[in-house]
């Protein structure tokens, strides 16, 4: 890192203090050399955590400020979002942790817009309490869609796997009249320009997966194979997008197969996060691709099941703050590039304009 330059703030909302959320969080922040990296922002309550620190004993302190101002680097921060004392109960819903689950979401959100923190990473939330509250949205994902207006992808991220799905979080009923060749375009664009700028893959190599089994086995187990993904793909290829497909996706996540892709489009959620999860779970991130800011958070849930028990895995949770720091200084260089390259072809062209 440039001494130059700051430390990336990494902004960070809590999910649901009744799950694994703040203890994950935690033992992410343990090492005493982790603010050499990046400056941490919890947006959450520093009572919250001292009596969470306590349960888990754990050996780490933190920086309660009031306002993004006081933020230091070289410290755990935690903006005191609410300064009560609040009722924890490990493993259970309840409306208070949904609340203040909300309140941090919309805390560290407005930070990251208002260029107060760099990067953005979600700790999970209990989406039915949060809807309970009215919040529309079934997932963070959506939700970030509605906030930069701009549609975004749900890309899982590991170092071998990179997963998209072209439909969110949607019943399975729905999911074929969801799907257009389109829809599908769009989204393998999106796809497409992630890993060039947010991965540095210069010419990325993508497989879609068709629909149904056997990726419809021309025609005979549905239609939407000939009608849409098929179709998608050649007008792909005819824009010189290395795309192909669509493959079955019974038989496509085998590491021989995939591992000859940069990425691959699923056409729905579990198809593409069940393969993922199983290959890539203590390690999994989930980034939200197309966005104009750096968000990413663990492939994990609130996990009330082992809430309290302190054997909940950081790792996906530290991947996630380090995948969203790599991106982000990706995406900052190829930005950089991009201006110069920009800036010399103007000058190129103003100077054949002299040479006239």
């Amino acid at each position: 890192m440039n001494s130059r330059q700051p430390p990336i703030k990494v902004g960070i909302s809590v999910g649901d203090f009744n799950g694994i959320g703040p203890e994950v969080i935690m033992k992410t922040l343990l090492d005493k050399n982790i603010t050499d990296f990046f400056t941490p922002v919890i947006f959450g309550s520093g009572n919250l955590f001292n009596y969470q620190k306590s349960i888990f004993k754990l050996n780490v302190n933190f920086h309660c400020i009031e306002k993004i101002s006081q933020i230091q680097h070289k410290k755990i921060n935690v903006i005191n979002l609410w300064k009560d004392p609040v009722e924890v109960r490990l493993g259970f819903a309840t409306e208070i942790s949904a609340k203040m689950a909300l309140e941090s979401l919309e805390a560290a959100t407005g930070a990251l817009l208002n260029k107060e923190t760099d990067i953005l990473v979600t700790a999970p939330i209990q989406k039915d309490e949060m809807m309970k509250l009215g919040f529309p949205f079934i997932g963070h994902t959506e939700y970030l869609e509605d906030k930069f207006q701009k549609k975004g992808l749900m890309l899982l991220v590991s170092e071998d796997l990179k997963t998209a799905v072209a439909t969110h979080h949607i019943p399975v009923s729905e999911i074929s009249g969801k799907l257009s060749k389109a829809s599908i375009i769009s989204q393998v664009k999106i796809l497409q320009e992630s890993l060039i700028q947010d991965f540095c893959i210069q010419k990325p190599k993508l497989a879609v997966l068709g629909l149904n089994p056997h990726a419809g086995d021309n025609g005979r187990i549905g239609k939407e194979e000939q009608d849409t993904i098929i179709p998608a793909i050649e007008e792909l290829q005819k824009e010189g997008i290395l795309a192909f497909g669509p493959y079955p996706a019974d038989s496509f996540f085998q590491p021989n197969k995939y591992s000859s892709f940069d990425a691959v489009l699923a056409m729905y959620h579990d198809q593409g996060l069940i393969p993922f999860k199983t290959l890539a779970y203590e390690e999994g991130v989930n980034f939200t691709a197309g966005l104009p800011f750096v968000r990413t958070s663990p492939d994990h849930g609130v996990a009330y099941d082992i809430a309290g028990k302190n054997i909940a895995d950081p790792r996906s949770f530290m991947e996630a703050i380090f995948t969203g720091i790599r991106i982000y200084k990706n995406r900052e260089e190829y930005n950089a590039l991009k201006k110069t390259q920009l800036k010399k072809t103007s000058e190129d062209q103003g100077m054949d304009e002299d040479l006239l």
